[in-house]
C-alpha cells in the first residue's frame, strides 16, 4: 500500500464530501446555537453514510451487479425528492417562523440528507471493484474521515452565515439543499 492510494482516497473523499458539506452548512443555519456534541452527530451521520455508500456499491459488483443496475438509473431522482422534501420542509419553516430560535433538524431529516448527500459515493463502489475488502474497507474509512471533517468546516461556516443572516437562514438552507438534489439529477443525466 502507497501513500498515492492515501492521497487518491482523501482526494476522492473530499470531492464526494461537497454535498454533506453544503449540507451541514444548511444545517448549522438552521441551529446556529449547535453544540459540538450535536455536530459530531451530524458530522458522524453524513460520514457513516459516505463510508457505507461505496461498500454497498463493492458489495453489488461482487454479488448482484446484474440485478441492481437498473437502480442505479433512479437514484439522482431519488436523492432529488429527499432533498426538495427536506428543503422544501426548511424553506417553508423559515417563511412561516415568525422569531425566535428554529427547531433543530429531526433525525428523520437527518438521516434523509445523509442518504441522499451520499448516493453518488454508491458508485464509487464499481471504482473499487478491483479491491480486496480490507482494501475497499480502508477507502472507505477515509472517504468518511475525510467527510467528517469537512462537515465540521461545513457546520462552521453555516454558524458563521446564520449570526449574519439572522431569520432567513433557514429559507437559505433549504434552498442549499433544493439546489444539492437538482445538481445530482443533472449530473446523473449528464
Amino acid at each position: 500500500m502507497s501513500w498515492s492510494f492515501f492521497l487518491e482516497s482523501a482526494i476522492l473523499g473530499a470531492g464526494l464530501a461537497m454535498d454533506a458539506f453544503s449540507a451541514s452548512i444548511a444545517n448549522a443555519l438552521k441551529e446556529p446555537k449547535m453544540g459540538f456534541v450535536r455536530g459530531s452527530a451530524i458530522a458522524g451521520v453524513f460520514a457513516l453514510f459516505q463510508i457505507a455508500m461505496p461498500l454497498i456499491g463493492w458489495l453489488c459488483v461482487h454479488t448482484l451487479a446484474s440485478r441492481v443496475t437498473a437502480l442505479f438509473a433512479v437514484t439522482p431522482w431519488i436523492a432529488l425528492a429527499l432533498l426538495v422534501w427536506i428543503g422544501g420542509k426548511m424553506l417553508w419553516e423559515g417563511v412561516r417562523h415568525t422569531g425566535g430560535e428554529q427547531p433543530a433538524v429531526g433525525t428523520l431529516a437527518l438521516l434523509g440528507q445523509g442518504v441522499a448527500t451520499s448516493i453518488d459515493a454508491l458508485s464509487v463502489g464499481f471504482v473499487i471493484a478491483d479491491h480486496q475488502w480490507p482494501m475497499a474497507l480502508l477507502k472507505s474509512v477515509i472517504i468518511g474521515a475525510v467527510t467528517f471533517v469537512i462537515c465540521w468546516g461545513g457546520l462552521y461556516a453555516g454558524k458563521r452565515g446564520s449570526r449574519a443572516l439572522s431569520g432567513k437562514a433557514a429559507i437559505l438552507g433549504g434552498v442549499i439543499l433544493i439546489a444539492i438534489g437538482i445538481r445530482i439529477v443533472v449530473s446523473g443525466i449528464a
